[in-house]
């Protein structure tokens, strides 16, 4: 790495924000060492493949932002620092004159596939609208498991048909985790401080664990989701991915907020919490904190048991109450993926309805046909998931829909996290890596994975904690107080 690009690594929200109060960098110098870390690591060197696209307009928005702060006039947190967001979230070409917030960025939202290559969104995502209101720069788009890991059975966590594989930082032999990979990998590596992944089931936690970073999936509700490509309204929701817990619960701030296109945020009783007020390094102390063992932990090797086993006893040390070998009722229920098969037709026809209609896709079956017109370009992998969702009549009047609905909110609520929660009165369960991802996914309930070591090798990781619905506050302060008494992450490089 060059000397010009050092200085940035491991660098924290509010350090880059003192650093351009006292003058001694500006936007505009951040977004060149940021793009200069690119063409070293991902584009060349290890060649990451972490960015899908750069935001060809960010110096002219660095520029914006420069002489906003000259004049005294700070848009907030995020003023003038460069983050990096999943390609399946919105943004558009144009300038918002209702919000006076300068838009102009041209870039595309394409979910990773060729199909929509040339797509530009006709508003921003409501999260998007967020960032920029506090003054962020969208760097760019990260790769992503194409479509959110949603159209192929056996397609590599990091692959897309338009961006390619995406690396692991610490190892291309390492999986990267997804599907939020780009944002996971890019993060790690330092090509932007800060990022934005989404997850339907373990797609930030994954990324995260694998990476060495901070994954907050937030409770579904508190985040908006319009203008993101979905899969399941059950399940979808955006969240940080950050090197820091700190700059998780910044971000946190930032991204919440009710949003009438999207009236499951009304559901947020947490609207008027800061969270960053919620990080003490005594946060565990008298927490009480679960470990679900069975099935969890066999789905991690015996020496990534050991990490987490050594992570533990740091807990306690750091005054944690461990209650050991408690079991989640449902853990080992037939759980299925109907939910989300099902509900994916209608949530992407909706979002298809948006696009320009110049582009030809309309349903569902124009993907699937515009892809055998690609052919083995597009199709690497196959788009097995599609037809199974395209099978569906998208209507979500199914028998075998709603029994699988029912189903998986009773299972994974109150015959499962809150269950084991309300049992032995807990604050939070402990999983490794992304292993207990599914069960809170399905109930639409909160996770935080944290750095948690890493093995011989040198892969990473991570170790996920678990709460009830709207429980943010009580797992970023688990978080904290983890990461502070550990200080497990270390740079890549």
């Amino acid at each position: 790495m060059s000397k010009r690009t050092e200085w940035i690594e491991e660098k924290t929200i509010r350090q880059l924000q003192h650093a351009l109060t006292k003058g001694e960098t500006t936007s505009r110098e951040l977004v060149l060492t940021y793009f200069e870390r690119i063409a070293e690591i991902d584009s060349s060197g290890p060649n990451l493949n972490a960015l899908i696209e750069i935001n060809p307009d960010a110096l002219h928005l660095a520029d914006k932002l420069d002489i906003e702060r000259k004049s005294g006039k700070i848009k907030g947190d995020l003023h003038g620092i460069p983050i990096v967001i999943k390609d399946n979230i919105d943004t558009k070409d144009n300038i918002d004159t209702k919000d006076n917030i300068d838009t102009k960025d041209k870039m595309h939202t394409s979910a990773g596939s060729l199909l929509l290559k040339d797509h530009v969104a006709k508003a921003d995502a409501f999260i998007v609208k967020q960032l920029r209101k506090a003054g962020a720069i969208i760097l760019g788009k990260t790769n992503l498991t194409e479509w959110a890991n949603f159209i192929a059975e056996d397609m590599p966590t990091g692959y897309s048909s338009r961006g390619g594989q995406t690396l692991n930082p610490y190892g291309k032999e390492f999986m990267v985790g997804g599907s939020s990979a780009g944002s996971g990998s890019a993060v790690a590596a330092n090509l932007a401080v800060a990022g934005i992944g989404t997850e339907t089931s373990g797609s930030i936690l994954s990324p995260a664990s694998q990476n060495s970073l901070v994954g907050l999936k937030p409770t579904v509700g508190l985040i908006s989701r319009s203008g993101i490509i979905p899969i399941s309204h059950t399940q979808d929701t955006a969240g940080p991915m950050t090197r820091t817990v700190e700059d998780a619960a910044i971000l946190l701030n930032l991204l919440q907020g009710y949003d009438k296109k999207d009236p499951i945020t009304e559901t947020n009783p947490n609207l008027a919490i800061d969270y960053t007020k919620c990080l003490s390094s005594k946060g565990l102390k008298g927490k009480r904190i679960g470990i679900t063992r069975k099935p969890f932990f066999d789905y991690v090797d015996t020496e990534k048991q050991i990490l987490i086993n050594q992570a533990i006893e740091e807990m306690k040390k750091a005054g944690a109450k461990v209650v050991e070998d408690i079991s989640i009722p449902s853990a080992n229920e037939n759980w299925n993926i109907n939910v989300m098969i099902y509900e994916f037709k209608a949530a992407v026809e909706t979002y298809l309805k948006t696009i320009d209609a110049s582009i030809g896709l309309h349903t569902l079956n124009d993907l699937i046909n515009g892809n055998r017109q690609i052919g083995k370009r597009a199709l690497k992998y196959g788009q097995a998931l599609f037809y199974q969702a395209e099978a569906t009549s998208g209507q979500l009047t199914e028998t075998a829909y709603l029994k699988s609905l029912v189903f998986d909110q009773k299972q994974s609520r109150e015959n499962g996290i809150d269950a084991v929660i309300d049992e032995h009165n807990l604050d939070a369960v402990i999983t490794p890596n992304n292993a207990g991802a599914m069960i809170p996914a399905k109930a639409g309930y909160p996770s935080i994975t944290v750095p948690a070591g890493y093995t011989e090798a040198g892969e990473p990781v991570g170790m996920t904690f678990t709460a009830s619905a709207y429980a943010e506050s009580v797992l970023l302060e688990c978080a904290y107080a983890f990461e502070q008494s550990t200080k497990y992450r270390r740079s890549p490089f």
